[in-house]
C-alpha cells in the first residue's frame, strides 16, 4: 500500500515539475511591451494612471504593458498621432498618459 502512495506521490510531482516547467516556457517566450494596449486591456501596472491589469485609461498608453511574443514589440506598428509614427517600446514612454483631472 505504501509503495502505491509512492508512485502517486512521485506522478504528482512529476505532472507538477512538467506543468511549471510549461508555463516558465511560455512566459520566457513572452515580453513586456509598452503603449501597445487599448485602455482597460493592459496586463499589469507599470506607472502612474495604472494599479494592475486593466486599469491603463488611455489607448496606447506609454506607461502600460501587456505581453507580446518576445522579439516582436518593437515592431507595433500603432495609428499615427499628428503624422508622427508610434511603436511598441521595451521601456516605459511618456506619450499617451492620463491627463490629470
Amino acid at each position: 500500500m505504501s509503495n502505491t502512495r509512492n508512485i502517486v506521490a512521485v506522478a504528482g510531482a512529476f505532472a507538477a515539475a512538467l506543468a511549471a516547467s510549461s508555463v516558465a516556457h511560455a512566459q520566457a517566450a513572452q515580453e513586456k511591451c509598452y503603449g501597445v494596449s487599448m485602455a482597460g486591456e493592459n496586463d499589469c501596472a507599470a506607472g502612474p494612471g495604472t494599479t494592475c491589469a486593466g486599469t491603463s485609461t488611455v489607448d496606447y498608453q506609454g506607461n502600460a504593458w501587456t505581453f507580446v511574443d518576445a522579439g516582436t514589440c518593437m515592431e507595433i506598428e500603432l495609428p499615427k498621432m499628428d503624422d508622427h509614427a508610434r511603436m511598441g517600446s521595451l521601456e516605459p514612454l511618456d506619450r499617451d498618459l492620463p491627463m490629470d483631472g
